[in-house]
């Protein structure tokens, strides 16, 4: 029997990370050829030419589409946009895989997944169903979910929202979250290696610090994470792992403001990009995690670590009790750290049940596509009705 070709795109280092054990599984899959394209940011060394990551794993690329310009405005995305119908327009007509893989919500998918469309090709989304109020990834998201044919959301609560939107509930399949599949099955770095590894001290207690652009909330960002970088100048006892924006409006200002900040600051450090290994040693050693980054809502709960969420990028998101949320204020941050440090709040991290599940999830998706390339009517779908009861 003809293997199966399974076409995977990788735009950011988050994305891979978590699509990390899927890519595995179809490697390995007697049934299955791997077709793996590395896009976006993965090549641009300004975000840390995160390609290398994925050799480093052994993980065979097949291509790379350069689509990313120098912009980093609206303008420059929607010319990204533009390059990524073209190039990958002519590498679906080309390749002809027997299927799509596409995680999340970043701007291009929204391209990549209508090119697939247009081409015939059944799509296969993960992470479908949630919601990010405050970021125009909550509208690609669910613009993904419809042009898709087999969804994989990471909880009971999306599935049933992807429902909602219409999706035939035989192609919506909740088997959790990979990301926190991840936590499980991680080879974890020692403190010793970590130290090694990044060059630097770590002989006190740390904190994670993401921070993205909130790209409904126009020329925000620079505000916003100046409140966050003022109130860790007050926090003398603890040491600061900043890992930078990705490729979003206004990534280049958080950025450029985070290279300035660490260059004056004593208890701060500043990564384009850690990789996943690295970045999820230091967060299962780490007192908390803070910014506004999906990990710290999807994968912190997992490793028991207190979480300080900020502001409106998340908003919407299914939550963990370890999880404090506060506003971009300087005063409100510091008082959601001080809360986080606590005994208390702590034992609240430690016991935590993570609402995205856990298992062996890339296992189950993967067995799940096998079953659906053999179905007849893959690219037709019925919209589904749910019944209201209006009484």
């Amino acid at each position: 029997m003809d293997k199966k070709r399974i076409c995977v795109v990788t735009a950011t280092r988050a994305e891979y990370g978590i699509l990390r054990n899927v890519i595995q599984k179809i490697v390995m899959d007697i049934d299955l050829e791997l077709y793996l394209v590395v896009t976006g940011t993965h090549l641009s060394k300004k975000y840390g030419y995160t390609i290398r990551e994925i050799q480093e794993d052994g993980i065979p690329i097949s291509e790379t589409i350069d689509i990313l310009n120098e912009k980093n405005d609206e303008v420059g995305i929607t010319e990204a946009m533009g390059k990524a119908t073209i190039k990958f327009g002519e590498m679906f007509w080309r390749v002809k895989p027997s299927m799509l893989i596409v995680l999340g919500d970043r701007y291009e998918l929204l391209p990549i997944c209508q090119c697939a469309l247009v081409c015939g090709i059944p799509i296969s989304h993960i992470s479908g169903g949630e919601l990010t109020e405050g970021a125009i990834d909550d509208a690609i998201r669910h613009a993904v979910t419809k042009m898709s044919h087999l969804h994989f959301p990471g909880c009971e609560i999306y599935r049933q929202r992807i429902i909602q939107m219409g999706e035939e509930p035989d192609r919506v399949f909740n088997y959790g979250d990979v990301g926190v599949e991840n936590i499980k099955k991680m080879e974890y770095m020692s403190i010793t290696e970590l130290e090694e590894d990044l060059g630097i001290a770590l002989d006190k207690p740390f904190a994670c610090v993401t921070f993205h652009p909130v790209t409904l909330e126009k020329q925000t960002a620079e505000t916003q994470l100046k409140e966050l970088l003022l109130a860790l100048m007050e926090i003398n006892d603890m040491q600061f792992i900043i890992t930078k924006a990705n490729a979003d409006v206004e990534g280049k200002v958080i950025n450029d403001c985070i290279d300035h900040y660490v260059t004056k600051s004593s208890n701060c450090v500043g990564f384009a990009s850690l990789g996943i290994r690295r970045y999820l040693s230091l967060m299962k050693e780490c007192e908390f995690v803070i910014g506004n980054s999906s990990s710290g809502i999807v994968e912190a709960p997992s490793l028991k670590v207190p979480t300080i969420n900020i502001g409106n990028r998340q908003k919407g998101r299914l939550q963990a009790e370890s999880i404090l949320n506060c506003e971009p204020k300087k005063r409100e941050i510091l008082d959601s750290i001080r809360k986080a440090r606590t005994m208390e709040f702590k034992r609240i991290a430690q016991k935590v049940k993570n609402p995205y599940g856990e298992g062996e999830t890339s296992t189950l998706i993967v067995e799940e596509i096998k079953r659906f390339l053999n179905r007849e009517d893959k690219m037709i779908k019925h919209f589904y009705d749910i019944v209201w009861n209006m009484q």
